[in-house]
């Protein structure tokens, strides 16, 4: 059963349990009152935050997405949609998430990353940034 009221989001869920969310003012995505959300970050309406979650300033989460427990998103990420972040994983300032990947528990996607679409990057499992293969002139 799902229920909206002005601002605020509640169902049942697999266990039986009221799921109680607030909508985040940019962009209307659903919070659970437990998470973090900057308010400069934007949420699709359709993407959700769940308990402890973190999300940094400028970060985008695109429709469909969900953000589970405890995962931290960075400053300045892309996040597409129908994109999953794994309980605990945290994703580094800048870092860019194609549309449908899906990030395991207690992933590091290091800061400016990049996680391609359709992507799995399995439980505890490490993205790094790849260099452009340019040196530094001297």
């Amino acid at each position: 059963m799902t229920r909206r009221t002005a601002g605020r989001v509640e169902f049942e869920d697999e266990q039986g349990q009221m799921v109680r969310y607030v909508r985040h003012e940019n962009g209307r995505g659903p919070v659970a009152p437990t998470a973090r959300v900057h308010e400069g970050a934007w949420l699709a309406e359709t993407a959700y935050v769940e308990a402890g979650a973190i999300i940094g300033d400028g970060s985008r989460v695109g429709a469909g997405s969900w953000i589970d427990a405890g995962a931290v998103i960075g400053t300045d990420v892309l996040v597409d949609r129908n994109v999953h972040v794994g309980p605990g994983t945290h994703v580094g300032d800048g870092a860019r998430i194609g549309a449908g990947a899906r990030l395991g528990r207690d992933v590091l996607v290091e800061p400016r990353a990049r996680v391609e679409a359709d992507q799995v990057v399995d439980d505890g499992g490490r993205v790094r940034r790849r260099s452009s293969g340019y040196g530094m002139a001297a």
